[in-house]
């Protein structure tokens, strides 16, 4: 019997061979090239820039990319260093207010369509087109941009409702709670303060809106009168964070609703009533002292030096009208445990200089609130139209963040909206603020994010002229040229 047949490979021509062989070499060394690419942007991570000129010729406009590389910095160049083991502060974020000025042209006056771009814009996070707004401040009732002065438990002249029967946020629903309904849906980490510019008048000395301060006799209403406005808000959706007593309490405008209050009524006020009425409830909503300017911070230490105030006093809240931001600090070196947080300035016509308004709303509330242990920052209106308003009494010639036009809904960014979109795009809620040292005519500010580890570096550069500089973490740097009167973000990883 014959043995089985011997198989025999296919035959391959020599050149086909010796062209497989290059093949599988090539695809080696692209192999190690990509690796080794790989590596190599792993030694040296991309760091991007945004830029924002004080002459608007580059808007948040992305700079061509730098390399953090393991160098030693120039020693010509003023050096801006980094540390992330150096940590300080988390963040919730920027933001403005939504009153009912702000509300009405949103909800509206713009079509659906331009008011969904308009939000997704401010409070969402699509890359190149949100900018992250993640901090909201609401009126209790009207300010002085309503177009009606209102309470939430208005009553005849001369008549009174201690039990709150005619409470009611009806005058929120039409447009107020949407607009922050919607802007919660964008963003669901969006953090809101309430803070109310009056009592009702039948609670108040003055019987109105206007003037006056709460008659003793009425604190316990006025307490459950607060908790009612975060409950309803909180059952339509819209949970509240915190509340502060009073807006401006050492301030009693003539043309608009407000309401003068002593450190020790609002130290009575928060021991013995709204504190303990929270708890009873079962409430997480914090408790903020103070509301108003940095030149009086002796008003807000008064109330955290009663120690039974100060037991339910979580924050401390400042506005820019007056004093120094260093006032936050101060404050926070007394009380630690006590968090600091930025409520409200407006721009306005006052200060007509573009290039002027960003340098100040950078180095101002955005560094140096931030600085100065700043949790979040709230501008006044996020959105007025071109008279500058709607309004009723108070400030004639404010600007928003944005300027909405009522007839066409044409949208104008304002310096105040890139001065906190340098922040709140690339500082996400929960970064941490780290160190940064600051050279001779620069300032800087630096975060964390908690989310991928990012940094954000902030550098102001308010000169005419452009400074050259370098950024150095442990031993990586990159070299960048600020341009004149201008703020950039690098982020690197």
């Amino acid at each position: 019997m014959r043995s089985p047949s011997v198989m025999r490979p296919p035959f391959v021509p020599l050149a086909l061979l010796v062209l497989l062989v290059l093949l599988v070499l090539s695809a080696g060394c692209e192999s190690r090239r990509a690796g080794a690419a790989i590596e190599e942007s792993g030694r040296s991570p991309i760091v991007a820039v945004h830029v924002t000129t004080g002459d608007q010729r580059r808007l948040l406009a992305r700079d061509a990319d730098l390399v953090l590389e393991s160098r030693a910095a120039d020693s010509a160049l003023p050096v801006v260093v980094v540390d992330p083991a150096r940590r300080y502060q988390s963040v919730v974020g920027w933001g403005a207010a939504v009153t009912d000025a702000a509300a009405h042209l949103i909800q509206s006056t713009l079509t659906p369509a331009q008011r969904e771009a308009l939000l997704q814009e401010l409070f969402g996070r699509a890359p190149g087109r949100g900018i992250g707004l993640s901090f909201v401040r609401v009126p209790i009732g009207a300010s002085d941009f309503s177009p009606r002065h209102y309470s939430f438990d208005d009553m005849p002249p001369g008549a009174s409702d201690p039990s709150l029967a005619r409470f009611s946020i009806d005058a929120d629903r039409a447009e107020k709670i949407p607009v922050l309904q919607r802007a919660l849906a964008i963003n669901p980490q969006l953090v809101i303060v309430g803070s109310p510019w009056s009592a009702p008048g039948w609670m108040k000395t003055s019987g109105s809106l206007i003037g006056g301060t709460l008659t003793r006799e009425h604190y316990p209403a006025f307490a459950e009168y607060l908790r009612r406005w975060v409950a309803e808000y909180e059952r339509a959706g819209v949970p509240i964070f915190a509340v502060t007593l009073q807006n401006e309490p050492h301030h009693e405008p003539d043309d608009y609703p407000g309401m003068r209050l002593e450190p020790a009524a609002r130290a009575t006020l928060i021991r013995d009533h709204l504190g303990p009425l929270l708890a009873r409830h079962g409430m997480t909503t914090r408790l903020w002292e103070w509301d108003h300017n940095w030149d009086e911070p002796e008003s807000p230490l008064a109330v955290l030096g009663d120690s039974g105030a100060r037991r339910w006093v979580a924050g401390v809240a400042w506005h820019c009208y007056g004093g120094d931001v260093a006032a936050q600090a101060a404050v926070h070196d007394r009380y630690p445990e006590v968090e600091s947080w930025f409520t409200e300035c407006s721009g306005g016509e006052w200060a007509p200089v573009w290039s002027d308004n960003l340098s100040w709303n950078v180095s101002t509330l955005v560094i140096g609130t931030a600085r100065a242990w700043t949790r979040g920052v709230a501008l006044w209106n996020l959105a007025l139209d071109e008279q500058h308003g709607p309004h009723l009494g108070g400030c004639t010639n404010c600007r928003g963040v944005v300027t909405i036009h009522a007839a066409t809904g044409e949208v104008v960014r304002n310096p105040e909206y890139y001065a906190l979109a340098h922040a709140s795009r690339f500082a996400r809620p929960g970064a941490t603020r780290i160190a940064s040292s600051a050279p001779a005519g620069l300032e800087t500010v630096a975060f964390r994010n908690a989310d991928d580890g990012a940094i954000a570096l902030i550098v102001l550069n308010a000169a005419a002229e452009p400074r050259p500089l370098a950024v150095r973490e442990g031993a990586r740097t990159f070299a960048y040229t600020m341009p004149a009167r201008a703020v950039a973000t690098f982020t690197w990883r």
